[in-house]
């Protein structure tokens, strides 16, 4: 099996592509331990993915449940052979509606989150291990409704870079997922189902491929930056259907 042996995290592996991700590995002889703040989704997670795989419940954007965490990693695993730091959150508020609280909150869980995830589980690190972080194709669109959502995964676009650079000694490669709409469900979980319904539409209209993506197409994507990407660091790839490219 390809990835046997293999010890991998999932940060936000509880749902969406990060679940789908954990899915593939333990097929192929991962032993997986994936996060998520919902204990019925991680139960749901752990039942599905089966004894190979470790279920945790964390706030990546609370420094003491990632310490916590790294203490949990390190008794399970030992040593870790690829990170994905996959959880946040979208807000769609327009630009004159936007609070400080708003701000905050998305910063922390966006953008320090995945920060610190990397700062507390690099020791654990194998040399030549591989760092996925999850940015979104938001960070070079413009979009209306995101301006501080894309603002977050602009900063996690640019801590790819200077991650990648302060990890090279260890050769750790350090680089980042970018979707453009994949059909997770996060649309219909942060709208009401009207607006919900006409912005997948308008959305699957506007992009080149004129559909939204499947979780597996990030998934894989994802898999192929940690392990077989060997010759590459500090870089963003989208999987987005040619909407930042076309």
């Amino acid at each position: 099996m390809k990835y046997d042996g293999k010890k991998v995290v999932v940060i936000g592996g509880s749902s969406g592509f990060g679940r789908t991700a954990a899915k593939l590995l333990v097929g192929e002889g991962a032993r997986v331990l994936v996060t998520g703040r919902s204990v019925e989704s991680l139960e749901a997670t752990a039942a599905e993915l089966g004894e190979r795989a470790i279920a945790v419940r964390s706030n990546f954007s609370s420094l003491p449940d990632l310490d916590a965490l790294a203490d949990r990693v390190k008794t399970e695993f030992g040593t870790v052979d690829a990170l994905f730091v996959n959880a946040g959150v979208a807000n769609f508020t327009p630009f004159y509606s936007v609070t400080e609280e708003n701000f905050s909150d998305l910063f922390s869980i966006n953008a320090k989150g995945p920060y610190f995830t990397v700062q507390k589980l690099a020791p654990l690190l194998n040399e030549g291990s591989g760092v996925v972080l999850t940015t979104s194709a938001a960070n070079v669109l413009g979009l209306p409704m995101v301006s501080v959502y894309a603002a977050t995964k602009a900063a996690v676009r640019s801590m790819t870079r200077s991650l990648a650079t302060e990890l090279l000694p260890r050769k750790i490669r350090v680089n980042a997922v970018s979707p453009g709409p994949i059909a997770t469900g996060i649309l219909d979980r942060s709208l009401p189902p009207e607006v919900a319904e006409s912005t997948k539409a308008q959305m699957a209209q506007q992009n080149p491929m004129s559909r939204f993506g499947a979780p597996d197409e990030v998934a894989v994507a994802m898999l192929f930056l940690a392990f077989d990407a060997t010759y590459t660091t500090g870089a963003e790839f989208p999987v987005d259907g040619g909407g930042t490219q076309l």
